[in-house]
């Protein structure tokens, strides 16, 4: 039988970086306002902690000196150790890392399902899609970027410049069509939302990132 624990003590567990943490808090943020301004009726709880946890692995794909700012206090020898520790136990791929670390928790398959669907590849196949639960996690994470919320626009523009020479990167004409179905995602979202997508926000969000914090899994 699985005990429950709260995502702090989770993150804990698994020596997540505060700023992958904080990342994770504000996708789960975003996605929590969008649920309770949403006009029809979501699962929130899966959808909070699916957000929580649907990048538990990603220090594997951390290029540590990108940030240097997010290694301290414990400093880039420490964060390397973990992510040697993560590459040794899990894998050179991140997702994969994440999804096993799913099952460790003893999550369902459905919470392995939504997390696959967090992927920007599969923007398209979302829009054309009527899964609203996987519309808002990917909407939710298309919100923040290293630093906090921001538009998507400001986001996708960020996300751009960073991975450009990525090799599993789409190509330029690939990437206009993503970019394009995502910014109807948003549509379909907030013609069921009583709030506009500004709405959300560093300001808006802060008290629920404090609420989350003590977020119980199940």
């Amino acid at each position: 039988m699985r005990m429950e624990k709260t995502i702090s003590a989770i993150y804990a567990e698994y020596k997540i970086m505060p700023s992958l943490q904080e990342h994770m808090f504000r996708v789960a943020a975003v996605a929590s306002v969008v649920c309770d301004n949403f006009h029809e009726s979501l699962p929130k709880e899966e959808i909070i902690t699916a957000c929580l946890l649907h990048d538990m692995g990603n220090i594997i794909k951390s290029s540590l000196e990108y940030f240097p700012e997010f290694n301290e206090p414990e400093g880039i020898e420490y964060w390397q150790k973990v992510k040697n520790e993560f590459i040794n136990k899990y894998g050179s791929d991140e997702h994969k890392a994440t999804i096993q670390i799913i099952q460790e928790i003893n999550l369902s398959s459905n919470m392995v399902n939504i997390i696959n669907s967090i992927d920007f590849l599969l923007a398209c196949d979302h829009f054309n899609e009527n899964n609203m639960i996987y519309k808002i996690v990917n909407y939710a994470d298309w919100r923040v970027d290293p630093y906090g919320i921001v538009s998507y626009e400001e986001r996708l523009d960020e996300a751009g410049k960073r991975y450009k020479n990525h090799k599993d990167g789409p190509g330029e004409e690939e990437r206009k069509k993503l970019v394009a179905c995502g910014r109807e995602i948003e549509k379909q979202i907030f013609t069921k939302c009583k709030i506009k997508p500004e709405d959300i926000n560093n300001e808006t969000i802060k008290p629920i990132i404090s609420e989350l914090k003590n977020f119980v899994i199940k």
